[in-house]
């Protein structure tokens, strides 16, 4: 009898990865300062014209996502909400601290929520909301209400 052939999983191939989130702003440059110097992200690209920085990429600290900042278009209105980006750091209470210490606001400092994962939030210059969290090895797990 002929061995079986192992089937592949259709189109895994082409299956999707996630690359990076574009955030939009008003005002790159300080936005810049926010994900780099506040929360630590690591520049790995800066484009700048007529001498302002109009889009940048960055790298997170712990492990290989990135965001990218791009100025929005001369004209355009900038619209938040809808989204909210989330950034997860182990020791989450002295890291709320170090940034409130900085200067930052939070509208949530720190709290355990009903779903399991300790969660803070803040907004970025152009009132983009973070949230900034723990869950651990609960983030691949159903949460428990």
């Amino acid at each position: 009898m002929p061995a079986k052939k192992k089937s592949k999983r259709a189109g895994a191939t082409s299956a999707l990865a996630f690359n990076h989130a574009m955030v939009y702003s008003r005002d790159v440059g300080s936005s810049l300062s926010f994900y780099a110097g506040q929360l630590g992200f690591k520049l790995l690209e800066n484009f700048q014209h007529q001498g302002r920085t109009v889009y940048a990429r960055l790298k997170s600290p712990r492990g290989n996502a990135t965001i990218a900042l791009h100025q929005v278009a001369p004209g355009d209105e900038l619209h938040t909400g809808g989204v909210r980006l989330y950034f997860e750091v182990k020791d989450l209470d002295r890291y709320c601290d170090r940034l409130e210490s900085a200067g930052l606001r939070f509208s949530q400092k720190p709290k355990q929520m009903p779903w399991g994962w300790k969660h803070a939030y803040l907004n970025d210059p152009d009132g983009h909301e973070v949230s900034l969290y723990w869950a651990g090895a609960k983030r691949f797990r159903a949460s428990a209400f």
